[in-house]
């Protein structure tokens, strides 16, 4: 099982992807793209990373153009190197469709 991260690291690894906050439990972000069809899409891409990298994070869909993704390491109880690379590979889906 995948170790926790502890607070002070943690808030090094926020302070390296811009717009992710969080805690011990779980790290967040709201991305917002263009249009619905261009959320969807990001949704999708980000559920083929989850699977390549058989972690699943939490996808809120809201509005119309809004996607909060919510990442913890459930069986571990809380957030792990898992998590945070995760983040990072989130944030290299190319953002072309941006608002």
């Amino acid at each position: 099982m995948p170790e926790l991260i502890t607070l002070a690291k943690l808030s090094k690894e926020l302070e390296t992807l811009a717009g992710w906050s969080g805690d011990e439990k779980q790290i967040e972000k709201t991305f917002q793209r263009k249009d619905f069809k261009s959320a969807l899409d990001f949704v999708n891409k980000v559920g083929e990373l989850a699977e390549k990298a058989d972690h699943h994070p939490d996808i809120f869909l809201h509005g119309w153009n809004k996607v909060r993704i919510t990442l913890s390491t459930h069986s571990a109880g809380g957030v792990t190197g898992n998590d945070v690379q995760l983040a990072r590979q989130i944030e290299e889906i190319p953002s072309a469709d941006l608002k």
